[in-house]
C-alpha cells in the first residue's frame, strides 16, 4: 500500500506550537492511549473510539479517520514556517506509537519531504512498536512521570517498569535527540526529592542533556463534564512560580539543563 493511502484515527491538527519541539511545528493528534493519568488534559485521546463531547458551542464528534496523504496536505502547508525557523511535525496524542502502520508511513512522508519530526510519547509499549519509529524521528520528547512503580500505578494505571526500561532503550538509539518530560503533579511528584529522583535517572541515560518540567493545570476539565466522566484531580490547584522555580533549580543540580514548559 502507498503510504499516503494508510488510514489512521486522529482527533485534531493544530498549527503554529511552539512547546512540542523546535521550532513552528504542526502537531497530530491521535486517537488511544495506554496510560489513564489522573490529570489528562486530553481526556478525548483517550479512547481509540469516536466520542460525542458537550462543548460550549454544542456537541461534537472527537475523532475521525484520515489518510495520511490528507494529513500531509495540511502539514505542508506550512513548510515556509518550518524552514525559517526549523520546525516540523510532531505526533502526539492519546500514545500516537500505538498506531504504527499510520505512523510509520506519516513520518516516511514527512521525511520525503524534509520535514524535521517529533514525538511526544509515553513509551508505556512494547520497544518492538517503538523501534522501528526511531531513525524517522529528529526527537522523541518522553515523559517520566515518578520514579516509584507502585504511585505510578496508583496515578496512572500501569506500572512504570516498562517505561524505564524502553527509556534506557531510546537514548541509546537516539542521545541528545532524546528530551526528558515530567508533568508536574502537586501530590503526586511535586517534591524536590520525587523530581530529583526523575533528574538523576535522566542524566544517567547516555546523552540526554535537557529535561521539561510542565506545571500542572486545570484546562482539560470541562472536557471531562463534556464526556461525562469523572475529573480525577478535584480541585488541587497548580504548583505556583515559585515553587516550579525551586524544583528547577533541584533538577539542574543532577547536571541537566531544566526548563519549566517546553
Amino acid at each position: 500500500m502507498d503510504n499516503n493511502s494508510v488510514v489512521g484515527r486522529i482527533f485534531d491538527i493544530q498549527k503554529f506550537s511552539t512547546h512540542d519541539g523546535p521550532g513552528i511545528r504542526t502537531i497530530v493528534f491521535l486517537k488511544g492511549c495506554i496510560l489513564r493519568c489522573r490529570w489528562c488534559c486530553n481526556p478525548e485521546s483517550q479512547s481509540h473510539l469516536i466520542e460525542r463531547m458537550r462543548t460550549a458551542n454544542g456537541e461534537k464528534t472527537v475523532g475521525y479517520d484520515t489518510t495520511v496523504g490528507e494529513v500531509m496536505k495540511k502539514v505542508l502547508q506550512d513548510m515556509p514556517y518550518y524552514k525559517r525557523s526549523h520546525g516540523g511535525l510532531t505526533l502526539s496524542g492519546g500514545e500516537a506509537l500505538c498506531q504504527q502502520e499510520f505512523v510509520t508511513a506519516l513520518l516516511t512522508e514527512a521525511r520525503r519531504n524534509g520535514i524535521n519530526t517529533a514525538v511526544e510519547t509515553t513509551a508505556c509499549l512494547p520497544f518492538y512498536m517503538i523501534e522501528p519509529q526511531l531513525p524517522l524521528l529528529d526527537t522523541v520528547l518522553m515523559d517520566i512521570k515518578h520514579m516509584d512503580s507502585a504511585k505510578h500505578e496508583r496515578f496512572t494505571g500501569l506500572r512504570n517498569e516498562l517505561i524505564l526500561d524502553n527509556a534506557k532503550k531510546i537514548a541509546r538509539a537516539k542521545g541528545d535527540r532524546l528530551i526528558i518530560r515530567v508533568p508536574v503533579i502537586p501530590g503526586f511528584n511535586d517534591t524536590e526529592e520525587e523530581i530529583v529522583d526523575i533528574a538523576r535517572f535522566a542524566a544517567s541515560l547516555g546523552g540526554v542533556r535537557e529535561i521539561h518540567l510542565l506545571p500542572y493545570h486545570r484546562l482539560g476539565y470541562d472536557k471531562y463534564v463534556g464526556l461525562d466522566r469523572e475529573y480525577g484531580m478535584g480541585d488541587v490547584k497548580p504548583p505556583s512560580n515559585e515553587h516550579m522555580e525551586s524544583l528547577r533549580r533541584a533538577a539542574e543540580k543532577e547536571g541537566l539543563k531544566a526548563i519549566i514548559g517546553g
